[in-house]
Parts: structure tokens; sequence; C-alpha cells
């Protein structure tokens, strides 16, 4: 993969291109982007590593391989400016809701089209990149992709028709795990431990708890209950979080979601 430019650079773009310079993966050289307001662009490139360009046209004549990472509304007007010079090239798409079928009514059936959606995790490089499976990349271009997301977190490809229970559950629940890291330190902070320890304590049990899952593989319900001891003080916390609904209650939010 030679240039790479992207179209937008809020605070998702910033992780992404900090992660595939800060590990090898991209020279700055290689590494373009274009937003409306140049003067920040300008502070975030000096700081980040990349090339800011002053118009859409600059950085797609630059680059072979565009990210789109504007907001989705404001994808419609960007393509109408740029469609004909994305004939042949690829473009990478990490906007919610614009799937390869819907720039399919936009673009030439030359330019190669990836929809992904990663999450705030990405930020720390412990990110959920949803790759849509239908795209147009050649298999070359989709392993070159691949590799520069798996930078970033856990690489997973889902079916079209799953793209939307993924992205309830990657996207939004980043949002829950904060509820609970709230919660937990307000407990805490109630039993007198200073609000900062108490973050910081939920934070990296539940941090440790999903790499002990992740890397064992084994059942949630099995590692729960390794840690409830007959009349113990888990079993009974969970019984109490059974008796409030916990279950019920991460349910009713995802299909609140959906």
């Amino acid at each position: 993969m030679k240039n790479i430019g992207f179209i937008g650079m809020g605070n998702m773009a910033q992780a992404i291109v900090s992660g595939w310079i800060n590990k090898n993966l991209l020279n700055s050289d290689q590494v373009y982007a274009y937003a409306p307001h140049f003067d920040k662009l300008e502070k975030n490139a000096k700081r980040i590593g990349f090339t800011p360009c002053h118009t859409l046209k600059e950085v797609v004549s630059l680059c072979d391989t565009l990210i789109m990472a504007c907001k989705p509304y404001q994808i419609e007007s960007v393509l109408g400016e740029i469609k004909e010079d994305l004939k042949g090239k690829t473009l990478i798409s990490v906007a919610a809701g614009w799937t390869f079928e819907k720039y399919s009514n936009y673009l030439d059936s030359s330019t190669h089209v990836q929809y992904i959606m990663p999450n705030t995790p990405a930020m720390v490089s412990e990110g959920v990149m949803l790759f849509e499976q239908t795209n147009s990349l050649s298999e070359e271009e989709h392993e070159e992709v691949i590799e520069l997301f798996k930078a970033l977190g856990l690489v997973e490809v889902l079916p079209d028709h799953l793209m939307n229970i993924g992205m309830a559950i990657t996207g939004c629940g980043p949002a829950f795990v904060d509820l609970i890291i709230e919660a937990l330190g307000d407990a805490g902070v109630k039993y007198g431990l200073q609000r900062k320890q108490a973050y910081a304590l939920a934070s990296q049990m539940i941090l440790g708890s999903a790499k002990l899952q992740l890397e064992t593989g084994e059942h949630p319900g099995v590692l729960k209950d390794n840690v409830c001891s007959p009349a113990g003080t888990t079993i009974k916390g969970v019984d109490a979080l059974e008796h409030n609904g916990i279950r019920a209650a991460f349910i009713d939010a995802i299909d609140a979601i959906m």
C-alpha cells in the first residue's frame, strides 16, 4: 500500500493514524489528510505526523487509498465533489451506516470499497473493527487492510445482515461498560475509596476479566462460577444483580438500539 488519505480527521481518524504510525506500519510521509478547518488539521498533523491537505481534490489526487472518516451526513456532498476522482482507487469507510450497497449507489464500479466499523477503544489499540463481508477490494488489498486495522484491536468479518447487531454490541457497548465503571466507582466511594482510585480498580478489573475470557476461550459462565465460592461474598452479589434483572437490562438495551 502506497499513500493513504483521510477525509476527515476527528478523534477516530486520529486514533487510526496514530496507531499505524506508532507501530511503524506506515511512515508519516505516506499519510495525508483533509478536514475543513485547516488550522486545526495542521496542528494535529504536527502532533501525529501526517501531511495536511488544503482541499478534497488534493488529498484524493495524492493517494491511492482513501479513508472516509467524516460525519455520515457529510458524505453525500463529499462524494458529489470527488466521485469521479475516486475511479480506480480504494475507499475504506469508517462512517456509520455507509455500507457497500449504499456506496454502490454513488460510485463507479471501478472504485474498490470496504465498509468498516471501529469503536472508541481503538484509540488505545484495544478496539473492535467490524469488516462488512461484501466488498470490492482485491484479495491483496483486503489482506493489507485487515493487517493495518489489526494494529488497533480485534478484526472480525461479519455477514452484511449482522453488521447492525455487531455495531450495537461493539459500538454502543463501551458506553454500557462505562456506566458499570461509574457505578462500581460510586460504590467504592461510598465505602471510603478515593474516586480516581475506585475508577482505576473497576477499569482494570474489567480489562483483566475481558482479557482472561479472550485468552482462555472459557464460557463467561464458567469464569463467573470460578469466582463464586459456596455461601461466599461474590455469589451474594451475583444474586443481587440477578434480582435486579441485569441480564434482561442488557438485552433490553440492545433491543432498544435495534
